[in-house]
């Protein structure tokens, strides 16, 4: 049986993510996507557009010195263009290491990510391993 297209384009970011292939995440997402990311960090908040999910990303890679990586652990689509998929995120930030349950909630129109939301097992875990957002 073959993989719902919708499960196929989730994994796929996740690889891109996983190597760092930013080129391919971008053609996965629709010029308007959004990440909407939890909590009350500096890596909180509502990122509108390819290039600010991207430079989210990079931020994450960033502030981890580019230790941040996700473990994919499932991806579930509904068939009406919503996919979950959970995961188990890992990152060292200063003498601080993490790692955490998640997942996310994807929506898919015409084959492309337009709408991405974030969800963590402990957000004041989360916010005190990232950090406040800057004033």
């Amino acid at each position: 049986m073959a993989e719902h297209p919708d499960a196929a384009l989730v994994r796929k970011g996740y690889e891109a993510f996983t190597t760092g292939d930013m080129e391919t995440l971008r053609s996965l997402m629709t010029a308007d996507c959004t990440h909407h990311s939890p909590g009350s960090s500096q890596m909180s908040g509502h990122f509108k557009g390819a290039d600010n999910v991207l430079a989210h990303f990079g931020q994450l890679m960033e502030l981890t010195n580019d230790t941040f990586r996700v473990e994919e652990r499932g991806i579930y689509p509904d068939g009406r263009g919503h996919v979950m998929s959970v995961h188990k995120w890992h990152a060292d930030r200063g003498d601080r290491g993490i790692e955490m349950d998640g997942g996310l909630f994807f929506t898919i129109v015409g084959g492309k990510v337009t709408d991405v939301d974030e969800c963590v097992a402990d957000i004041e875990e989360s916010d005190a391993f990232w950090g406040q957002a800057a004033a």
